[in-house]
Parts: structure tokens; sequence; C-alpha cells
């Protein structure tokens, strides 16, 4: 195998700061899901100490809240689970690019399938976050009415 000069490992390296773009941004997508997961975490661990010692009418509420934020707590992790996964398709794109270039070898189907299963784990990752919104806006309204509000 003969070592690429630097004028043949320029358009490389050019090619891979696209993937390189999607992971720095995916990355922060999950800093963002990761901090809100923590959250939810924070929250069932507070409503599980008070749940023993509060008052009947309050059991049911509470336990309301619980179950709301333990199916917010999954579809999260479905969230995480696929930026996470879509994080490893993108090294798995570069990598293809690199080997590709160095081996002179044709991988445009492999390079093609990577990237396509990279966005697709993306969009399931945001359709799964914007799932777990639309459930926090439950979880809200069970809190809303414990506190005697009624929303219209």
């Amino acid at each position: 195998m003969n070592t690429p000069t630097l004028q043949q490992l320029i358009p490389v390296i050019q090619m891979s700061v696209g993937p390189v773009i999607l992971i720095s941004g995916i990355g922060l997508l999950l800093l963002s899901m990761t901090n809100r997961f923590g959250r939810i975490i924070d929250r069932a661990r507070l409503l599980s100490r008070e749940l023993p010692a509060a008052a009947p009418s309050l059991r049911e509420q509470l336990s309301t809240q619980l179950e709301v934020i333990y199916q917010r707590s999954r579809i999260l992790r479905y969230s995480i689970m696929f930026a996470t996964a879509s994080v490893l398709l993108a090294g798995l794109l570069i990598i293809t690019l690199f080997l590709a270039a160095l081996m002179h070898a044709e991988a445009g189907l492999l390079i093609t399938i990577w990237f396509i299963l990279c966005i697709g784990m993306l969009i399931a990752s945001l359709v799964a976050f914007m799932i777990d919104i639309q459930v926090s806006l439950k979880a809200l309204r069970v809190e809303m009415s414990q506190a005697g509000f009624q929303h219209k």
C-alpha cells in the first residue's frame, strides 16, 4: 500500500468535515437530551420520596405524575440511543471515507448506506424528542390540576 501524499489527503479531509460537523451538532443535541433526562430522573426521585408520606388524595396524583415521568424517561432514552447511534454511524462514515481513499477502493454504496442510516437515526432521535415534549405537557397538566389550576 502506497502512502498517500498530502495533496491526495486534502480532498479526503475536506470530505470528512461534513460528518465531523454532524457529530458536533448531534453532540450538542445529546447534551440537551441528557440534561433533560437527568432532570426527569431527579423529579422522579423527589416524587418517589414524597409518595409514602402523602395523603391518600395526593397519592393518586403523585402516582399519575410518576407514571408520566417514567413514560417520558423511556421516550427520552430512545431519543438518546438513536442520537448516539447516529454519531457512531457518522464515525463509520468517516472511517470508510478514509479507508476508501487510502486503498483506492470504490465504497460509494457503503458510504451512501452509512450516511442514510446516520440521518435516519438522527430523524428518529428528533421524533422521539418531540414526543417527549408533548408528553411533558401531560405531566404539567397533572401538576397544574393538583395545584387547583384548571387549564382552558
